[in-house]
Order: C-alpha cells, then sequence, then structure tokens
C-alpha cells in the first residue's frame, strides 16, 4: 500500500514594509572558490545599495516569511523571507502573495484552461482554480527571496 503524504501549503508570515535607507555594502566582483580563500579586498568594484540591488520600492514594498514546502520548485523554502512589491500589476507566471477567501498564501499565478489558478511550484500539491465565488486579491509579487545559512533568524 502507497504512503500518503500530507504536507502543508505554503503560507506567509507578514513582517512589515521595508523602509528606503542610504546604506551601501562593498562589492566584490570576484567568484568565489569552494576551496582555497583569495584576499578579497583586492577584488573590490564598487559599493552597492541592498535597494537597488533587490530592486526595493519604499513604501511599496514589504516582507513575508514563507511557511510550507509548495514553492520548492521555485527556490522558496520554509522560513526564507521574500521581498514582495505591491506596486506592480501581476502578470500570469509571476510568484504573486495572494488572499483566496481571506486565507494568504504565495503561488504561482496562471491559467488551466481559461480559468485563472494558483499553482504550486511542487507536484505533490494541485493547483487551486479561482472560481466565481471565490474572494481572491493580489496582495504583490514576489521580487526575490532571501535565506539564511545559519539557522532562521
Amino acid at each position: 500500500m502507497p504512503l500518503e503524504v500530507v504536507m502543508q501549503p505554503l503560507t506567509v508570515t507578514f513582517l512589515g514594509p521595508l523602509l528606503a535607507m542610504d546604506l551601501t555594502l562593498p562589492f566584490y566582483g570576484y567568484r568565489v572558490p569552494a576551496g582555497f580563500p583569495s584576499p578579497a579586498q583586492d577584488h573590490l568594484e564598487e559599493r552597492i545599495s541592498l535597494d537597488q540591488l533587490l530592486d526595493i520600492q519604499a513604501p511599496h514594498t514589504y516582507l513575508v516569511r514563507a511557511h510550507g514546502d509548495s514553492m520548492i520548485g521555485s527556490g522558496i523554502y520554509d522560513g526564507d523571507l521574500l521581498v514582495v512589491d505591491r506596486s506592480v500589476d501581476a502578470v500570469p507566471g509571476d510568484v504573486i502573495i495572494a488572499a483566496i477567501n481571506g486565507e494568504p498564501v504565495v503561488k504561482r499565478l496562471g491559467y488551466i484552461d481559461t480559468i485563472p489558478a494558483l499553482i504550486s511550484d511542487n507536484p505533490l500539491y494541485k493547483p487551486r482554480l479561482i472560481l466565481e465565488g471565490d474572494d481572491f486579491e493580489v496582495w504583490g509579487v514576489v521580487r526575490c527571496s532571501l535565506r539564511t545559512h545559519r539557522g532562521h533568524v
């Protein structure tokens, strides 16, 4: 008898809006080898703003924390921070933060036949069709995700 796997869909925790800042960080153009270290100071190319790098359009950008595994095909994992822009219109193919019948989710916006759908990027989850009676609202487009490699914050 096959084992049935039941997993949680990917949901989000809202952390709040991002504020514009004038902080710049050093950017080293040197590709970091996975072997022996190299003195990176010799490769400093410029200073770069995280606002610019992450295309933060304050006050239209906010952070959410992802929970679950339904978007792993997009590289979004449990605990990742998502940078969300609510100033752009979502188009099919975008990863979005949306509310369907009051439940916030992160999914890919798409169509199945001619019916709009919220699509997971994990084959364990079926698409959720957006039907005429559903209360549906897009809360923003995911611009990028940030992952901590030293435990969750």
